[in-house]
C-alpha cells in the first residue's frame, strides 16, 4: 500500500473542501481498502467521514424514505419503513455479501462500489477501467460474470451492487455536495454513466462531490416488489443476473411496472421500450415474451457469458408472473 494522506472531515463542507480528483472518502472501507492493498486505488489522500451526521433514515420531505448516504446496509435492511414500504430493497440489501460487511458497508459506498472484474483487479492485466488506454483483457478472456447489454470495444465488466438495482427499480434519487459548496440532486439512473470512451468514469460525479442521501419517491400504493438473484451459492457472491420487479394491476391489465437488471451491464439496467410494451396488457406468456424479445434485441455474448441471454428471458417471464399472479413462478 502506498503513503498517502488522511484527513477526517467533521462537516459536508469539510468533506468535499478536503476532497479532489486525487482524494477518496472512506467510510465502512469495505471495497476501497481492498483496492488500495491491491493498487488498483491509490489516492494520495483519504477523507474519513464515517463520523458526520449522515446516517439517518426517516421521512423525506414531500413524502417517501430519506436514507443517510452512512447508514449501513444492516440498519437499512432492518429498517421497519423499508421492510413495509420497500421490500425490494430489504431482499437486495439482505442478498448482498455477508453480515459482516452489510453491518460496515455505507449506502453511499454500496452506490460508488467498483467492478469485481478480476482483469480489474489483477494489476498484471491491461484494463481500461483501471489505465484507459491499455486495452481490456476481459475481451476474448474469461467472461462468464460479464456484460451482455451496455458493454463496449473499451469495457464490458458488470455493476457489482444488489443496492443499486433495486434503487433503480424504485425511481430512487441521490443528494449530492459539491466541491463549491452547491448541491443538487439526481436520478440513481442518471448517476450511472456507460463506459463509452472513459471506462474509468462509473458515475457522472464530479470530483470532490459527496453523496449525503438517498431519496426513495412514495411507494407506489398496491403494486408488488420483488428483488430475485441468481448466482453461483446461495450467499456471498455477486449476481449472475438479478431483477427488481415492481408492478401495479389495474382492471386485470398491467398499469405500472419498473424492471431494473443487475448482473448483464456496467450500470444498473432499465429499459423503458421494455416496460412500455407491458403497461396496459393483460399479463401472460406472449406479453412477457415482447418484453423480453425488447429488452435483449442489442444483448451480446461475450464468450463464456452467452448463458445469461436466456436467463434473464427466464428470470424476467418468472418475476412478472409472480407479480401479476399469472402463469407458470417457477
Amino acid at each position: 500500500m502506498k503513503p498517502f494522506d488522511y484527513v477526517r472531515a467533521d462537516s459536508p463542507r469539510s468533506a468535499v473542501a478536503a476532497g479532489g480528483a486525487r482524494a477518496r472518502f472512506i467510510a465502512g472501507g469495505t471495497n476501497l481498502i481492498d483496492l488500495m492493498k491491491l493498487e488498483v486505488e491509490a489516492p494520495e489522500r483519504l477523507v474519513d467521514i464515517s463520523r458526520l451526521d449522515l446516517g439517518g433514515i426517516g421521512p423525506a420531505e414531500g413524502g417517501g424514505l430519506r436514507i443517510g448516504a452512512l447508514a449501513s446496509n444492516a440498519d437499512v435492511a432492518a429498517a421497519h419503513a423499508v421492510r413495509r414500504d420497500y421490500p425490494a430493497l430489504a431482499r437486495a440489501l439482505l442478498s448482498g455479501a455477508s453480515g459482516q460487511i452489510r453491518n460496515k458497508a455505507t449506502t453511499g459506498g454500496n452506490l460508488l462500489q467498483r467492478t469485481r472484474c478480476p482483469y480489474f483487479t489483477d494489476t498484471s492485466q491491461p484494463c481500461n477501467k483501471r489505465r484507459p488506454g491499455k486495452g481490456c483483457a476481459a475481451i476474448g478472456g474469461h467472461t462468464r460474470n460479464h456484460a451482455i447489454l451496455g458493454a463496449t470495444s473499451h469495457c464490458i465488466a458488470t455493476h457489482p451492487s444488489d443496492m443499486a438495482v433495486a434503487l433503480r427499480a424504485l425511481d430512487a434519487s441521490v443528494e449530492i455536495e459539491g466541491a463549491d459548496g452547491s448541491r443538487r440532486r439526481m436520478t440513481v439512473g442518471e448517476l450511472y454513466r456507460l463506459p463509452g470512451d472513459a471506462p474509468d468514469r462509473d458515475t457522472t460525479l464530479e470530483a470532490g462531490e459527496l453523496i449525503t442521501a438517498v431519496i426513495l419517491p412514495p411507494p407506489p400504493a398496491g403494486a408488488a416488489q420483488s428483488y430475485r438473484k441468481v448466482r453461483d451459492r446461495a450467499s456471498y457472491a455477486f449476481a449472475l443476473v438479478s431483477l427488481a420487479c415492481v408492478a401495479k394491476m389495474e382492471d386485470g391489465r398491467i398499469d405500472q411496472v419498473a424492471l431494473a437488471f443487475g448482473g448483464i451491464a456496467p450500470v444498473p439496467w432499465r429499459d423503458g421500450a421494455a416496460e412500455e410494451a407491458l403497461r396496459g396488457e393483460n399479463p401472460g406468456p406472449e406479453v412477457f415474451e415482447h418484453a423480453a424479445d425488447i429488452l435483449l434485441a442489442d444483448a451480446e455474448r461475450q464468450g463464456d457469458n452467452a448463458f445469461k441471454i436466456p436467463l434473464v428471458r427466464r428470470l424476467l417471464k418468472a418475476e412478472l408472473a409472480r407479480a401479476t399472479g399469472t402463469g407458470d413462478q417457477r
